[in-house]
């Protein structure tokens, strides 16, 4: 448990932030802005403490805690229910209202449900990257109506740091903000929002999201990625760290241990970069970006998921063999971060980009067979049925 001028550092910036969803910060702080208040009595908060007095301005506040022994946390890789460009007809039939049916009990039952959202959130207009051929260009414009479609599924967490989030301009940017706002979500990944604290069934956590695109916070600025994640950790119960990146396609199932690069880019060093992040203070690590599954690791009793493929990718996206494979993935922590239990959720896409459950079990067999051979020595066990059992080195 964190010590009181850390705790109520955190309570005293949320109390004082004002914003539509939960009264919590959804844009940078500097450390230096954060108050320090005092506790009546001065004692140290400890980990069965469920209320707390402080003197706040000369007021004295009461603050209530409530302690939670689990956390439950669902995450899924890249989606993007379908795209008005170049035209309409790359939109599923009746608004998208079924894309999502089939899974959406594997989605249910989780505080979190985390996705990356792939492209923009915009009904026309915008400035579209140069194509020669819009046709074989592949850039996403997604209707509004889409974001819905997520809220009805349950996401309430998203990363927009990713190649495509700058696919229409500074516009594209915006509007994908704003109606992400409207609609409650918590998100970050761009240069406005890098990272977002916001507070869910009694528990405050903070997320950050990087890329090694334009636009977004860098997976290559370690040194910056760190001090954020550190931030972080001073102010939340719980830290969640996305990052897209590394090589695209069924080549690149492997994690290299080294900088990947992919179209003359460096997509980062996705393994150093998870590893430094839990050493900031992050508590899970999601990663996503390969457009397949890759291996999950545990490190210092923290969870890294280092590519959980496409999950819901409307005709755009090229599906065949390991690239449909969809994983879900439910992780449960402690209140201290902790890595509790998980399991690996089978689901596929089928057709044009429809997720459904996965009955051969083919993602849980994939990601199973990568994580023995990317990281024999961490005694991280997935059976048959895809739970994850851990053994603690």
């Amino acid at each position: 448990m964190r010590n009181v001028l850390i705790f109520l550092s955190a309570l005293v910036l949320l109390a004082a932030c004002k914003t539509q969803k939960t009264g919590i910060s959804r844009s940078p702080v500097k450390q230096d802005s954060v108050k320090v208040a005092r506790v009546v009595p001065d004692t140290l908060i400890t980990s069965d403490t469920t209320e707390v007095v402080v003197i706040l301005d000369s007021v004295e506040v009461k603050i209530h805690r409530l302690l939670r022994d689990t956390i439950r946390i669902k995450a899924v890789g890249d989606i993007m229910l379908g795209t008005n460009f170049p035209d309409s007809t790359y939109l599923p039939p009746d608004n998208g209202k079924q894309m999502l049916a089939a899974v959406k009990y594997d989605l249910s039952g989780a505080d979190i449900l985390f996705g990356n959202l792939e492209g923009v959130i915009l009904n026309e207009g915008g400035s579209p990257k140069n194509c020669k051929n819009p046709k074989t260009c592949y850039i996403f414009r997604s209707p509004e109506y889409m974001a819905l479609r997520l809220q009805e599924a349950g996401f309430n967490l998203l990363s927009v740091a990713n190649n495509h989030a700058g696919d229409f301009g500074w516009e594209g940017r915006q509007n994908t903000s704003r109606v992400l706002d409207s609609l409650g979500f918590w998100y970050a990944g761009n240069d406005t929002q890098p990272y977002t604290l916001f507070k869910q069934q009694g528990m405050i956590y903070g997320f950050a999201a990087f890329a090694p695109n334009r636009g977004t916070p860098s997976i290559n600025d370690l040194d910056s990625a760190r001090r954020t994640v550190m931030l972080l950790d001073s102010l939340a119960d719980i830290v969640i760290v996305s990052f897209h990146g590394g090589g695209e396609g069924a080549k690149y199932t492997g994690v290299p241990r080294k900088h990947e690069y992919f179209y003359n880019e460096d997509r980062g060093d996705v393994y150093n970069f998870a590893h430094t992040m839990i050493d900031a203070g992050a508590d899970l690590i999601i990663g996503h970006g390969p457009h397949v599954p890759r291996a999950i690791e545990i490190y210092k009793n923290r969870l890294i998921a280092y590519s959980l493929g496409n999950f819901a990718t409307y005709r755009r996206f090229k599906l065949r063999g390991n690239n449909g494979l969809a994983p879900n993935i439910e992780v449960e922590i402690g209140p201290d971060g902790g890595f509790l239990s998980g399991r690996i959720i089978a689901v596929k896409q089928i057709g044009s980009g429809i997720p459904q459950p996965d009955k051969n079990f083919a993602t849980i067999e994939l990601i199973r067979n990568l994580t023995k051979k990317d990281f024999p020595e961490v005694g991280l066990i997935i059976d048959e049925s895809g739970e994850i059992v851990y053994i603690h080195q």
